[in-house]
């Protein structure tokens, strides 16, 4: 099994943590092959996600993992909405499996709280929602459904 994660840099400091956990959950299984491309913010998750299928690049499943932090401008509303309806749209429209591990908080503090591995492990969730949804499309597909 193949997994692509496509990290959002802009936050590097809360990248690391959220990569740290999608590492974590992914390291108990044995055989998964991971690669990880990193992009400059969360807009580009979806844009690389969607050259990786037209590439035929061959992997099962895709976890986008970043960080919007709510700053002056509007600008926060348009990353957080459209990420995550981009991805949404290639899951939908590609019958992709992805798990969103982006997390759209106010601040720093609550930004943390989400990343941490020993908190709310987003990206360690957004690890384990991939392989669920990888072994739905499985069980989906050997049961003729």
């Amino acid at each position: 099994m193949r997994v692509l994660i496509i990290e959002a840099r802009y936050y590097e400091d809360i990248s690391n943590a959220l990569l740290d956990g999608a590492m974590d959950a992914l390291k108990k299984y044995q055989g998964l092959e991971i690669i990880t491309i990193t992009v400059p913010g969360a807009l580009e998750i979806p844009h690389v996600i969607s050259i990786a299928e037209k590439e035929a690049a061959g992997y099962d499943g895709y976890i986008a993992l970043g960080c919007v932090i709510r700053g002056e401008t509007t600008h926060y509303d348009y990353v957080c909405t459209e990420s995550a309806r981009a991805l949404m749209d290639l899951a939908i429209g590609n019958q992709l499996a992805i798990g969103n591990g982006i997390i759209t908080v106010e601040n720093s503090d609550q930004a943390w709280a989400r990343a941490d591995l020993n908190r709310k492990n987003k990206g360690g969730f957004a690890a384990e929602t991939v392989l669920r949804m990888i072994s739905i499309k499985d069980e989906m597909k050997a049961n003729n459904v």
